[in-house]
């Protein structure tokens, strides 16, 4: 498998995560998969999508509030020896839709929960449209150092997708 068909097979498992949403006119579904590169496989930490966990929440803040529940007997297969906040400082984000900058209903952004994770990349599957708000995820990763890679190849999917229910 090449390095380009494993980030493809994060992204696809995002997409699995986003279908799983509940659709609603005011929202896009969105999915997402945080991956460890910690040891020499890569390891899914955790998943999420949107309003899978009470809130009104997002499918990147779900991810991370999963994977910082996890008990620390469970990072040992991540490594032995690290931190939720270490092993997410090495951690790659697959996220079907651009991570959010702003939240019509106040909420912390997406891309501010990352930002404050301090995760090492972020694999987008497509830009967040101007449905509801203009979106500056991508660039507000970038600002900080967060790699931003823009996946090709699942645009169109990723859209449908997050769309359903429009």
């Amino acid at each position: 498998m090449t390095f380009e068909d494993q980030h493809l097979k994060y992204l696809q498992l995002a997409l699995e995560e986003a279908k799983k949403c509940t659709p609603t006119p005011t929202a896009f579904c969105v999915g997402c998969v945080l991956v460890s590169r910690l040891s020499a496989e890569p390891l899914v930490m955790s998943t999420g999508y949107s309003r899978e966990l009470p809130g009104n929440t997002h499918a990147e803040a779900n991810a991370l509030s999963k994977f910082r529940s996890l008990p620390q007997e469970e990072l040992c297969r991540f490594d032995p020896a690290a931190s939720h906040a270490e092993i997410l400082a090495s951690a790659d984000v697959y996220t079907t839709m651009e991570p959010c900058s702003i939240r019509t209903s106040g909420l912390s952004p997406c891309a501010d929960a990352l930002i404050d994770a301090q995760v090492k990349r972020c694999f987008i599957g497509v830009g967040e449209p101007d449905d509801f708000v203009q979106c500056e995820g991508a660039q507000k990763l970038a600002s900080v150092g967060i790699e931003v890679v823009w996946l090709k190849g699942l645009e169109g999917e990723s859209l449908s997708v997050a769309r359903r229910g429009h």
